[in-house]
C-alpha cells in the first residue's frame, strides 16, 4: 500500500513538474532565430539583428543574484575573452528588471549584456518560460545561433557548473562546420 502511495505521488509531482514549463516549443536547430529587441543591463535597446556576422550564445536563466545564475554568468565571464576570440557574444535573458541587471553586472563583475524580458514573451517564443507559484521565469536553456542568425545548437534545462565549457565546445565544432567570417 505505501509503494502505491509513493508511486502515485511520484505521478502527481511528474505531472505539475511537466506543466511547470512553457508549452510553446523551442526553435529547431537550422531555423532562422526569432528576432527580438529587449533592454539591456546598460539601459538600451537591443536585438539579435544588432550581432548579425557574429555567432551568439543566447542564454536564458531564472533569476538575478541567486546561486545557480551567479554561478552559470561567473564561468561566461571567465571565459568571455575565449568567445570573443572566436566572434561570439553573450546574451543573458530573464524576466528580472533592466535595472536588477545593472546591479547583478556591477556586482558580479559582469562584462557582457543581459538583456531584461519582463513579460518572459522572448523567453517564451525560445520555448525557455517556467512558471513558479503562478509568476513566469525564464527556464534555463541555451541557443547557439550562427552568424547568419540561424539556430545552430540547442541546450535545454542546462546545469549551470560547466556549461560555458559545454557551450565553448560545442562553438568549436559547429565553427569546424562552418568557419567565423
Amino acid at each position: 500500500m505505501t509503494k502505491r502511495i509513493f508511486l502515485f505521488a511520484l505521478l502527481i509531482a511528474a505531472i505539475v513538474a511537466q506543466g511547470a514549463y512553457a508549452t510553446t516549443e523551442a526553435p529547431a536547430v537550422g531555423t532562422n532565430a526569432p528576432d527580438f529587441t529587449l533592454t539591456t543591463n546598460e539601459g538600451n535597446q537591443a536585438g539579435l539583428k544588432d550581432f548579425r556576422g557574429k555567432w551568439v550564445v543566447l542564454y536564458f536563466y531564472p533569476k538575478d543574484f541567486t546561486s545557480g545564475c551567479t554561478l552559470e554568468a561567473h564561468n561566461f565571464q571567465t571565459d568571455l575573452a575565449k568567445y570573443q576570440a572566436i566572434n561570439a557574444v553573450i546574451l543573458g535573458v530573464s524576466v528580472d528588471t533592466a535595472e536588477s541587471h545593472k546591479s547583478f553586472c556591477a556586482k558580479e563583475g559582469l562584462a557582457f549584456k543581459l538583456l531584461s524580458d519582463p513579460e518572459a514573451k522572448v523567453s517564451d517564443t525560445y520555448g525557455s518560460v517556467m512558471e513558479i507559484q503562478g509568476g513566469k521565469l525564464s527556464a534555463r536553456n541555451t541557443f547557439i545561433i550562427n552568424a547568419e542568425g540561424k539556430i545552430a545548437k540547442v541546450f535545454m534545462k542546462v546545469k549551470p557548473a560547466g556549461h560555458s565549457e559545454e557551450v565553448l565546445a560545442a562553438l568549436a565544432e559547429l565553427q569546424k562546420e562552418k568557419p567565423v567570417n
